[in-house]
């Protein structure tokens, strides 16, 4: 049984709280919530604490979920790894490069299972829209976005995020790493922008942007992503990938808002363009965002019963967070970064 402490109970943590306290291999020890919010009945039960430190101290975990705001997850990876426990960290791994390497470091160094919550990953549709693109063959044109019309407690939610995090990185990473893994080349240049569409939000951060980053294989990328009351949901969700023999797309049947999380992941189809013609690929029944999140959990659960080697996971991680980084300096900036 893998004794389990989950950090941050918003809506991943939440979720991923709810994934352990359904699998047979888990034993939750602590939760960790600072708010002192009203919990589900399944979860009322678990301890919980105000304090991470006070929580790792006092139930010496196995495993520690880490589902908080992105400026504390590589202190509390490192943190938990030091003292033993393997670790699952929600997107983003960090805030910076340097500290995304500390924490891929010292999983190294201490043995520690690290798997970054890449949700898309665990997706049956999003891996076959891989799988096909990576069949077609490079170069690729990739063209995807996600802009979110949120008003209300997802307006305030976005706000509480954007005090450390851009729309640019918190999204990207997601998709940056789709690309990554249809190219598999190196990042080389990225060039960005972005505009601050709101007086609700600090005057050094935007809530729209757009980047382009440039592969070695010759590969172009184009992410755009957008926060608030004021965003269009006139294609707000675009997910193409172009080479030269083709093209697949994802055709999104989803009815839910552009700021509804089981939107996000929802495929819908794949129309996949062949020279010779167009196929339609349907996924009935597609996995909804607590069964994803009970996918990522079980797969968090295996990597520590089977060892299975996560070094390439963790590079993975670091190199989607470096180019959106990049285009985080460079919407700030003004100007192209080499990467």
């Amino acid at each position: 049984m893998i004794r389990t402490v989950i950090a941050g109970l918003g809506n991943m943590g939440l979720s991923h709280a709810l994934a352990h306290h359904a699998h047979p291999e888990s034993e939750i020890v602590g939760l960790v919530d600072r708010s002192g919010r009203d919990l589900p009945e399944a979860l009322a039960a678990y301890p919980r604490f105000q304090s991470f430190e006070e929580a790792l101290a006092e139930t010496r975990p196995d495993l520690v979920c880490i589902a908080t705001y992105s400026d504390s997850h590589a202190d509390y990876a490192c943190a938990a790894m030091e003292a033993g426990a393997h670790v699952f960290v929600e997107k983003p791994l960090a805030t910076t490069v340097a500290d995304a390497e500390r924490v891929a470091d010292t999983a190294a160094r201490t043995g520690r299972k690290l798997v970054v919550g890449y949700i898309l990953r665990h997706h049956p549709s999003w891996q076959r829209l891989i799988k096909e693109a990576r069949t077609l063959g490079g170069p690729y044109v990739f063209r995807l976005n996600l802009n979110q019309q949120s008003d209300g407690e997802t307006w305030e939610t976005h706000k509480q995020l954007m005090q450390t995090t851009s729309p640019i990185v918190d999204c990207g990473v997601h998709y940056v790493d789709v690309m990554c893994q249809i190219t598999d080349a190196a990042p080389r240049r990225v060039n960005g922008m972005g505009l601050m569409l709101s007086d609700e939000i600090a005057p050094d951060m935007y809530n729209y942007g757009q980047f382009q980053v440039v592969f070695d294989d010759g590969s172009v990328g184009w992410y755009e992503a957008g926060w608030g009351p004021m965003m269009s949901e006139t294609a707000h969700f675009v997910k193409d990938i172009v080479s030269p023999n083709g093209a697949v797309s994802i055709v999104s049947t989803s009815d839910e808002g552009s700021d509804d999380v089981e939107g996000h992941t929802k495929v819908g189809a794949l129309k996949i363009h062949r020279l010779s013609g167009d196929e339609m690929v349907d996924f009935p029944g597609e996995p909804g965002h607590q069964e994803l999140c009970d996918a990522e959990q079980a797969y968090m659960l295996r990597a520590i019963a089977e060892d299975i080697d996560l070094s390439r996971h963790a590079q993975d991680a670091v190199q989607s967070l470096r180019i959106c980084l990049a285009a985080d300096e460079s919407i700030r900036t003004g100007r192209a970064i080499d990467l």
